[in-house]
């Protein structure tokens, strides 16, 4: 029955009001987690790519390139080539439905509304990793292997590098002109822009680049990209200071020999010359380019294949310019990007300071509650809280009463400068957060053991001069085993008899 174009026609803007009707319902509804959110996102999008497939099919049959939707308008009112006979056409389509209703005798009724209801349901499977959590922190392990393994990179750790990925201009430039530099830049903008699809599915990203691409081609013009100022010459010769051998520190070929014969041959491939033969060769070779364009040199110096002999080298300087304006608009995306991923960025960095102060178990706990927590997502929370005085949520979900809120005194604050001014809420949450990883994390960076004795010490201040008295103490009153008996306490300090006393009267221990 709906093999007709008009009924193909009519279905498709049908189809296409329903989802449309769909993406308003459930954007309607406020989610009350982030992967519910992500859920939500990811729907809609489904949805809008499918109104955007559909739309182009019915832009195709109004074209009409085949003339078949003239023709089925045209049978519609009788005409045939013998000429016009509206009865034969109304009989030819009543003998059609006939036959197609005796075929198909008991055909059940699809309420197409139910149907489509059933897609609000559906959670989208989305591919994250475990480092991910969800689209809640960014999983750059192998971009920092790849970056430390390098000859551009520097061996920092791993919550160092996430600042500095988002900052190529830190960068040397001659060190961007490498094939090694490019294809890591390529890798880690493909891995940004997928996480970021998969985070934000409703975002424009083709439109966010080309609103970057039109101005890149402004500052460009001008000269004005941060870290390419004034880098190309009119004639696209790269300047020396920019090549990977800096010919401006040398004056003779017997210095430039000093480099060394991998340093001659890399400066020597980046130029697109011969990298063969002795140390002295290549030295001479590439002391050539000091006061000689790439453009004027004789052809016997360039590699075979480097460059069209009839150009006489100037497709190679085009060439080169064009690599250079590639990596620079990549690091133009790239920043753009980071900027739209800076919330999350900040997130991982935190999330790897804490998990490089917590221990194994501690790791191994923290793993099981968020899949308890994931597995006990209740449905309730779809249900608006009534929470007028903004109560702290108890493991159910709900405000926690009132009067256990004031019994344990949420409503004040604590900080603690160890902890980088971290605010904590009611007195036992103050008193626990000793034993946590945040206070642990911030006394092992003052090289302070985190005993009992520091407890209720928030300031760094307190805790060094703390500290100082304990050691001057221990030093003065060093135990000797000829004189007197040994006392140890719980963290396996030593202390003869008269210091041990001491420490004990003053509660130290």
């Amino acid at each position: 029955m709906s093999s007709t174009l008009l009924e193909v026609t009519r279905a498709s803007h049908e189809e296409i009001e329903r989802f449309e009707r769909l993406i308003v319902k459930d954007l309607q509804k406020e989610p009350s987690t982030s992967r519910e959110r992500l859920s939500q996102n990811h729907r809609v999008r489904t949805m809008i790519d499918t109104i955007t497939s559909t739309t182009q099919k019915l832009v195709e049959i109004y074209e009409d390139n085949d003339n078949a939707r003239k023709d089925e308008i045209a049978a519609l009112g009788g005409q045939t080539e013998k000429g016009t006979n509206v009865f034969n056409a109304f009989y030819d389509r009543l003998k059609e439905i006939r036959e197609y209703h005796r075929r198909h005798p008991n055909a059940r009724v699809i309420d197409a509304s139910e149907e489509y209801e059933e897609l609000l349901k559906e959670e989208p499977h989305i591919e994250f990793s475990g480092e991910e959590g969800h689209g809640k922190y960014l999983d750059m392990h192998e971009l920092y292997n790849e970056y430390i393994n390098s000859k551009f990179g520097k061996h920092i750790e791993y919550s160092v590098y996430l600042d500095v990925f988002s900052q190529p201009n830190h960068v040397p430039r001659n060190l961007k002109l490498t094939r090694t530099y490019r294809e890591y830049l390529e890798h880690l903008l493909d891995y940004l822009i997928h996480f970021f699809q998969r985070i934000e599915p409703l975002q424009d990203l083709d439109r966010i680049f080309s609103k970057v691409e039109t101005e890149f081609e402004e500052l460009w013009a001008d000269g004005k990209i941060e870290g390419w100022k004034n880098k190309v010459l009119e004639n696209g010769h790269i300047p020396s200071n920019d090549s990977v051998v800096d010919l401006d520190y040398y004056s003779t070929v017997e210095e430039l020999m000093e480099v060394g014969p991998e340093k001659l041959k890399e400066g020597l491939a980046a130029l697109g010359l011969k990298t063969g033969g002795t140390v002295k060769q290549r030295a001479e070779r590439l002391f050539l380019t000091k006061h000689t364009p790439l453009a004027k040199l004789d052809k016997k110096h360039f590699a075979k294949g480097s460059r069209d002999v009839g150009l006489n080298g100037a497709s190679d300087a085009s060439q080169q310019t064009d690599d250079v304006r590639q990596i620079a608009l990549m690091e133009t995306k790239l920043k753009r990007i980071c900027e739209l991923l800076s919330e999350t960025i900040l997130q991982t960095k935190e999330n790897v300071e804490k998990k490089q102060a917590l221990t194994y178990e501690e790791m191994e706990l923290e793993r099981e509650e968020e899949e308890v927590q994931a597995d006990t997502e209740s449905d309730d929370e779809e249900q608006q809280i009534y929470n007028p005085l903004k109560l702290p949520m108890g493991w159910d979900g709900k405000p926690i009463p009132y009067w256990l809120y004031k019994l344990h005194g949420l409503g004040q604050e604590f900080k603690c400068e160890i902890c980088g001014n971290h605010s904590y809420w009611g007195r036992r949450a103050f008193e626990r957060h000793f034993k946590e990883w945040r206070h642990q994390h911030g006394m092992r960076c003052l090289g302070i053991p985190n005993t009992k004795n520091f407890n209720e010490i928030t300031s760094i201040e307190e805790a060094k001069a703390l500290w100082g008295r304990i050691q001057e103490r221990q030093g003065v009153n060093k135990w000797r085993p000829d004189l007197e008996e040994e006392y140890e306490d719980k963290e396996g300090n030593i202390y003869n008899k008269k210091t041990f006393t001491d420490l004990q009267r003053q509660g130290l221990i």
